[in-house]
């Protein structure tokens, strides 16, 4: 092989490792008190995303956090501190179920579905969720 021949080999499998990466993008909700005429909530309820992108939720209005209580196999965990912003870089595919731990008895959920991957959904109708939330989870899966 040409040296010429091995740095184009080269060139092209680094593109191709980084280039997912490189395309991912970012995406960012908000942890309300009031939006219109709801109460406790997080800006969007439910937002697509592909594989490897990374949503950040702004701690708009103080006493919110981020919890996942509904994720795909393999996923990490997370809880955020309250009142303060969240970050999370998605890296399994599938529907994770988060909720603002203060909150989660007022309805304060949200999905990210990532990869368009819906097959954990039977985990997420099985997540343990209290009070409103039980009928706004029943809702968004009736979305999806």
């Amino acid at each position: 092989m040409t040296r010429s021949r091995f740095y184009l080999l080269i060139s092209i499998l680094l593109t191709l490792f980084f280039s997912n990466n490189l395309l991912a993008a970012s995406h960012e909700l908000e942890m309300l008190n009031k939006l219109g005429n709801e109460k406790m909530l997080f800006s969007k309820k439910i937002i697509k995303i592909d594989l490897n992108d990374d949503v950040s939720w702004k701690a708009v209005d103080k006493g919110h956090n981020v919890e996942f209580i509904a994720m795909p196999d393999g996923a990490l965990k997370y809880k955020s501190k309250i009142s303060k912003d969240a970050f999370y870089k998605f890296l399994k595919a599938g529907i994770y179920l988060y909720q603002c731990t203060p909150h989660k008895a007022m309805g304060m959920i949200g999905i990210v579905i990532v990869g368009n991957d819906t097959s954990n959904l039977e985990v997420v109708k099985k997540a343990k969720v209290y009070g409103k939330s039980k009928k706004i989870l029943k809702s968004l899966l009736a979305d999806l």
